[in-house]
Formats: structure tokens, C-alpha cells, sequence
């Protein structure tokens, strides 16, 4: 809760008891690795949210598109078509195992990647496409798949910001041959850090589990073997276990998540009732085949109206705001490849402000009253 004068965040995560019971039946229960008895409970339960047959927990999001692409088997010099407008870790998964993300632009009005650009950009060293439901706007999934399956391409969901989503009846998650979620505290449930990977493949999600935890199975699952298994590590996995405690805290968000989704569409709805007569502010686009999540709450600034100054003045009145994401193709990380003038506009032009469970009218008035005396005071 905030009252006139005091800061109104970007984001705050929303916890109460519940959150420190789970915790403290974790640390009652003496497990609190990872690959445990409540990371099983979680992966069930995402597993049913998306419909999938599988679930893997991991540590974040960042590993789980990371375990996800060397499962899928991407070798070095094959190249991902990449959706342009996401946060760098979607473009690093690829990175991480030698293969080149070759960027896609996106739609101006939902930010996630322009599937009518894909067949262009298809090459004979093409493996796979990955598409991000961005700030939690679902992507066109059913023309994404449609093209992965005319051109023999695997297909990957970053639902990164998506959890609860729709896209024409389907839950975000539900899409491609993999889909991977987080639990970043900015997103719509949290355990501080944390992701989950969905798939229907029961190969794919043992190879995904396997590598999570060096290439082994998980002690769990060999505690009460009825002889001693001794691991033998013939591959080259990774430590991306969720820790039992951040699985029980997820757990209890997860419970949550249809209140919190509620929540944000009125917030969202509100917003846009409140921004949408601003000069020079565009409210995001709202779409009848598919629910976001309003992970992020992004208006579009006009042309000349200086973005990130308007991001320094809020934050000098207290209110919290920010870039919506990135433009990756921009990043020196990255070899340069085409431009993509649409994700280039919303990287300059998206202007993030306060989106969080527990955001008042009364925050929300002041702060596009805010908003209103910085774009005056900068025309």
C-alpha cells in the first residue's frame, strides 16, 4: 500500500503467511535440496496447469531454455531463429551450446515475433525456432507451429512471463516441443528465482532432468533403491536444481495464480481507462484470441518524446518504471544480423510502469497524473 508522497515500485512480489509456512515445512521436513518431494509436487502442478505430461523444475529460466536447447539437440554452428523483442537469456540459451541466434522481428502492437518473416529468414542450417510470449502477451502460436512442422524445425515457447496466459483456448506452456517458464520475483508467481520446463516428450524431459543434476539421477529417486546405485557420470550436466525451499514457496504462488490474474487485468484494464487520453502515450493492444498475463504493464511513447528521460523524472516523483525489454539484435554480444525496426521502435519507445498484486486506484491515478505533468513538461 502507498499513499501520496511515498514510492509506488515497478514491481512487489505478493506474499503473506502462507509463503513462510511452506518455507517452514520445508526446513521441518529436513529436505531442502533440490530434485525433492515438493520440486516433484511443483512439477506435477505445472504439468497440469499446461497439460502437458512432464514437468522439470531447475533454478531459473535462464537454465531450463539452456537444458532445453542442448535436449533438442542443437550442435555449434546450427542456427535459431529467435524472436528479437525478449530479455538476452532467450538468445544466450543458444549461445551457451554453439549455436548462432539469427533474430526475427516482431508485431508493433503485441511485441512477440512476426511469424509471416520466419520463412525468409530459413535457412539449410535452420534447426529450430524460438518464440516469446512477450512481457506475457501469448505469440502466434498456431501459425508457429504450423511453420516448425511444414519445415521440420523444433519449436520452443519462452513462457518466461506467461504462466496462466491463453492463446486461442490453450494455456501459455502448451505450445511447440518444449516450453520453459521462471519464477523471477518480477513475474506473475514467484519464489525469488526459479523456472519450470514443460514437454510432452518423455525423452526430452528425462534427458532435461538428467542434465539438471550432473547427469545423474536425482537422489531422491535412489534413496530407496533396493541396492546401492553409485552414479556413474558419462555426461557433461549442469547444477540447475530448484532448491526444495523455492519450490514450496512456488508452490504456494502457483495456488494462488487465478486470484493474481484476476487482479492484474483489472489493474491493466484500469490503466488503460486511465493513459489512454494521454497525448503522445499508445496503451498496449488488447487481443480477443488471447489473454496476457500483464506480467509488465508497457505504453508505447510517441516518436520525440524522450523515453528514457521520462523513466529518470518518474523515478525522481517516486514512481517506479523502466524499459519493457530488449532489442537483441542490438546487443554487441550477438554477431549483427538483419534489422528488426519493430522491436528497435518498443526497445526505444516502451515505457514500463507499476504493475504488481496490491496496486491501489488510488496508485494508479497518481501515477498517470504523474506521467501527465512529465510528457507536458518535456513537449
Amino acid at each position: 500500500m502507498t499513499s501520496a508522497g511515498e514510492n509506488i515500485p515497478l514491481t512487489r512480489p505478493s506474499t503473506d503467511a502462507a509463503e513462510l509456512a511452506a518455507v517452514a515445512a520445508v526446513l521441518e521436513s529436513g529436505w531442502l535440496a533440490g530434485q525433492g518431494p515438493q520440486g516433484t509436487l511443483l512439477e506435477q502442478e505445472f504439468a497440469a496447469l499446461t497439460g502437458r505430461a512432464h514437468a522439470v523444475a531447475v533454478n531459473n529460466c535462464t537454465a531450463g531454455l539452456h537444458l532445453a536447447v542442448e535436449a533438442l539437440g542443437l550442435e555449434p554452428g546450427d542456427e535459431v531463429l529467435v524472436a528479437d523483442y525478449s530479455f538476452p537469456a532467450t538468445a544466450h540459451a543458444v549461445l551457451y551450446v554453439g549455436g548462432i541466434p539469427r533474430f526475427v522481428d516482431v508485431r508493433p502492437d503485441t511485441g512477440t515475433i512476426d511469424a509471416s518473416l520466419i520463412p525468409d529468414q530459413i535457412t539449410s542450417r535452420t534447426r529450430g525456432i524460438i518464440g516469446v510470449d512477450a512481457l506475457g502477451v501469448p505469440a502466434d502460436w498456431d501459425q508457429l507451429e504450423k511453420l516448425a512442422a511444414e519445415h521440420g524445425l523444433w519449436l520452443l515457447e519462452d513462457a518466461a512471463c506467461s504462466a496462466g496466459g491463453v492463446y486461442q483456448g490453450r494455456p501459455c506452456g502448451s505450445f511447440g516441443d518444449v516450453a520453459v517458464f521462471s519464477l523471477h520475483a518480477r513475474k506473475g508467481i514467484t519464489s525469488g528465482e526459479g523456472g519450470v520446463i514443460v514437454t510432452d516428450d518423455a525423452d526430452l524431459a528425462a534427458r532435461m532432468r538428467s542434465l539438471s543434476c550432473f547427469g545423474m539421477r536425482s537422489a531422491l529417486s535412489r534413496q530407496n533403491a533396493a541396492v546401492l546405485e553409485i552414479p556413474e557420470f558419462a555426461d557433461l550436466g549442469y547444477n540447475y536444481k530448484l532448491s526444495d525451499v523455492l519450490a514450496g514457496v512456488a508452490r504456494t504462488q502457483l495456488g494462488k495464480l487465478d486470484g493474481f490474474l484476476d487482479e492484474r487485468c483489472r489493474i491493466a484494464a484500469r490503466y488503460s481507462e486511465l493513459l489512454g487520453q494521454i497525448e503522445g502515450v499508445t496503451v498496449p493492444a488488447t487481443l480477443d484470441d488471447r489473454q496476457p498475463t500483464w506480467q509488465t504493464y508497457a505504453v508505447t511513447l510517441a516518436d520525440g518524446v524522450d523515453r528514457n528521460r521520462t523513466v529518470v523524472e518518474l523515478r525522481e516523483r517516486g514512481i517506479g518504471s523502466n524499459i519493457g525489454t530488449y532489442a537483441l539484435h542490438q546487443q554487441s554480444v550477438y554477431e549483427p544480423s538483419t534489422s528488426c525496426p519493430s522491436s528497435a521502435r518498443l526497445f526505444a519507445r516502451h515505457l514500463a510502469l507499476p504493475m504488481y498484486v496490491g496496486l491501489r486506484e488510488a496508485d494508479q491515478v497518481r501515477v498517470a497524473s504523474e506521467l501527465t505533468s512529465v510528457l507536458a513538461g518535456l513537449r
